[in-house]
């Protein structure tokens, strides 16, 4: 498993091994074992699949308050996403600020978001699925978000805001000027 830090160094890329041959191909896409030998240590308690149908789906960017708080490891079974982790712990050097990564099926690449950051996709290719793990139990009520596209935080999406398909709940989501502390 290769771990690589993303410019915000907590959010990392992370690429499972892949053994193909004619038969097709086995991968261990997690293993707590490998995930501690690369200092990643977490309890992954509840997975999670979406599935989009359209390109432009803009999920996010979610967010859950303490005690409830998520880790979240993201990949993608089918299709390609532009994942986004935005960091909202006042205090870090990094606060308001991004990094986005494409996550894909044909990469077999995965995404490692922790606590502290508000986190969103945008599908790049139709029927994608994205499966992911998280440390904590959903929580409606600490069930947070942050707006998607928000100028403040200068994320470069691949769709316009007019084509974007987003829950109304997406659209709803303050501002990070009105967000207030959360971490």
């Amino acid at each position: 498993m290769d771990v690589t830090a993303l410019a915000i160094p907590d959010v990392k890329i992370i690429r499972p091994k892949k053994f193909g041959d004619h038969r097709g191909f086995f991968s261990e896409t997690y293993s707590k074992k490998a995930f501690e030998a690369a200092g990643l240590h977490y309890d992954f308690v509840q997975d999670n699949q979406s599935l989009s149908a359209e390109v432009g789906t803009v999920r996010g960017l979610h967010f859950q308050l303490p005690p409830f708080a998520q880790d979240k490891l993201v990949r993608v079974v089918r299709g390609a996403i532009l994942d986004v982790a935005v960091d909202i712990r006042r205090g870090s050097p990094t606060f308001g600020q991004h990094v986005s990564a494409v996550i894909s099926a044909e990469e077999w690449n995965q995404i490692f978001v922790p606590i502290g950051f508000a986190h969103g996709f945008c599908t790049l290719e139709p029927n994608t699925e994205v499966v992911y793990k998280v440390t904590n139990f959903y929580s409606a009520a600490h069930d947070r978000g942050l707006l998607w596209n928000d100028p403040d935080l200068g994320i470069d999406w691949p769709v316009a805001t007019d084509k974007a398909l987003l829950s109304d709940k997406d659209l709803k989501h303050p501002r990070l000027a009105e967000l207030g502390e959360c971490f």
